[in-house]
């Protein structure tokens, strides 16, 4: 039996896709003999040529432009994602009622039985409450930690441990994160007022049940929502301030944080209905989802570009089988059916969509793995700034390119260009080999 690739069908489609260096040798030759017939056909031959060059060309850009441009998106978004867990855990287990919860060990536990890619648990209790310092005033959500569990849950608390070591029971301490330390005009040292939600009922009516800390350190964790909301004290300080039996909550870290929606929903269904079960991803859900709508119709708006240059295919497809007529007559003569005259022009169309797709993927892949030197050089080149860090947090462009974004593209720009060779192959099967060889 013949192999695949050492058919008559595979030879002639791979012939055809490199005729381009056949009729350079041709002209060469008639130069050589003096001849100067032929000159429509060669031009017809150069400009098919050029059309099929222009088709592989759109291919190979667009491939490399979702590669790159979806790498982009991934690399800022495992940026935020990143900053944003420096300072929330994955998930978060509290109490169905808002209660705190009479053993937050004994619920860590449940929960590593549950899931056991679970790696570590803190308390928390989390309020909202005002924060004032002279004539600012400003709402916070306060949370109270235990720096100790707190470190092995959280980034930023393992990287800033002098700051979140100040917070002692007792001492009325504070960190508050950077851009709401400076709403408030305080600094390191400085005392601020906290007002505690729900008033104390004394004989003269209901007073609001206030409390002076001293500012301990501060945080910025390149997140705005969390540097400008969140406030930190000791827990103990949090339940006697908020009047708790204890932490409201349990925090757990995962070793991969996109693993965190599938571990809640198994949490939800081991865990008892009083506890409530959330993940980072439904914490923030706005952003989480504005980030992939936003990635789905870019990738939806590049596809296109890759489909009008693979669907280019169609028309070089089309001349070459309007001046490949009398061949494919005498080839029917021959013997050769009409699904073997559909199969040479598969053949080459999908060699030139094919060439096509390496190129992108090549060159897709070289730009993604090294935009971090790329960028720079260009930046350099051009006497610009792409991202200057007086404006941006992220002064560098990130890049993560994914293989489950490649492998799609990949196989997209595939499909795309087999789907492209099929009206013109069917064509060329239609073909009558009598009426194509009246005029030869």
């Amino acid at each position: 039996m013949t192999a695949p690739w050492r058919t008559y069908e595979w030879q002639i489609g791979w012939r055809y896709t490199r005729g381009g260096r056949r009729r350079a040798a041709a002209r060469a030759a008639g130069r050589a003999t003096g001849a100067t017939g032929g000159t429509q056909p060669q031009r017809r031959d150069g400009f098919i040529s050029f059309i099929s060059a222009i088709s592989v060309l759109g291919i190979m850009l667009g491939v490399a432009a979702l590669i790159i441009v979806l790498s982009v998106m991934n690399g800022f978004q495992k940026e935020v994602r990143d900053r944003m867990l420096s300072v929330m855990p994955h998930i978060e287990l509290s109490a169905a009622d808002g209660d705190a919860l009479p053993d937050w060990r004994a619920l860590a536990q449940a929960a590593r039985q549950a899931a056991p890619q679970v790696q570590a648990a803190a308390p928390f209790t989390a309020v909202q409450a005002l924060l004032s310092h002279g004539d600012s005033l400003r709402g916070a959500m306060v949370r109270g930690i235990s720096p100790a569990e707190e470190a092995t849950v959280t980034p930023l608390a393992a990287l800033q441990r002098d700051s979140f070591s100040a917070l002692q029971p007792g001492r009325w301490q504070i960190v508050l994160g950077g851009e709401l330390a400076r709403q408030l005009d305080v600094r390191v040292g400085d005392k601020l007022t906290l007002m505690a939600p729900g008033g104390q009922v004394t004989p003269a009516g209901t007073v609001p049940r206030l409390r002076s800390f001293t500012v301990a350190g501060t945080f910025d964790s390149g997140h705005y929502e969390h540097d400008s909301t969140l406030a930190l004290i000791h827990l103990d300080d949090a339940s006697r301030l908020f009047r708790v039996e204890g932490p409201t909550g349990v925090q757990l870290k995962l070793p991969h944080a996109l693993d965190a929606p599938a571990t809640a929903a198994t949490l939800r269904q081991q865990l008892p209905a009083s506890v409530r079960v959330s993940d980072w991803t439904r914490v923030n859900r706005a952003w989480y989802d504005a980030v992939q709508v936003e990635k789905r119709l870019m990738g939806i708006i590049l596809t296109l570009i890759v489909a009008i240059a693979a669907f280019n295919l169609v028309s070089s497809l089309v001349m070459t089988v309007n001046q490949k007529r009398a061949d494919i007559a005498i080839l029917r003569t021959l013997g050769a059916s009409p699904r073997s005259i559909m199969g040479i022009f598969v053949v080459q169309g999908s060699l030139a969509g094919f060439m096509g797709t390496a190129a992108g993927l090549l060159l897709g892949m070289l730009v993604a793995f090294h935009i971090d030197t790329i960028v720079p050089a260009i930046e350099r080149l051009l006497g610009i700034a792409f991202l200057p860090g007086s404006i941006y947090l992220i002064s560098r462009m990130p890049s993560q390119p994914l293989a489950s974004d490649i492998v799609p593209i990949t196989v997209m720009a595939l499909l795309l260009s087999l789907a492209a060779t099929l009206y013109p192959s069917w064509r060329a099967s239609r073909i009558q080999p009598a009426q194509a060889l009246r005029y030869e």
